[in-house]
């Protein structure tokens, strides 16, 4: 089994590529991009964010059996919101190819839902 900071790493190596693909997808779509982008960058922006977004649950999941979450029977309220927010991250890469004007408010929500993925991780409120 990896370590502790191993899967911490993992985690937010996974975070830093879906937001850099989601960033990315929603700078195409507000600079006009069509809503069938070439087939090279649409690959590359999905290639990145499938590979994050793996790499958040993988991290995510090792994490949580690193301090004996798994073991128990229910997940935590905390825990909830987080894949909450995980769920939108994934479905978050089609908003701006299918409704270019939400590109625009997603580059606005990717910061308010990594604060607080943060805050549930750190403070674990419930």
């Amino acid at each position: 089994m990896f370590s502790y900071q191993f899967y911490k790493v993992v985690h937010i190596v996974g975070i830093v590529l879906a937001v850099s693909a989601l960033g990315g997808a929603a700078a195409q779509a507000m600079l006009g991009g069509s809503q069938r982008p070439d087939a090279s960058s649409r690959r590359l922006l999905a290639g990145l964010h499938g590979l994050g977004v793996f790499l958040v649950l993988l991290g995510g999941f090792g994490l949580l059996a690193r301090i004996g979450i798994l073991r128990g029977a229910h997940f935590p309220g905390w825990l909830w919101v987080k894949l909450v927010i995980w769920a939108v991250v994934v479905i978050g890469l089609f908003v701006p190819f299918r409704r270019p004007l939400l590109a625009r408010p997603l580059l606005f929500a990717l910061p308010v839902l990594g604060g607080l993925a943060a805050y549930m991780a750190i403070y674990k409120p419930f």
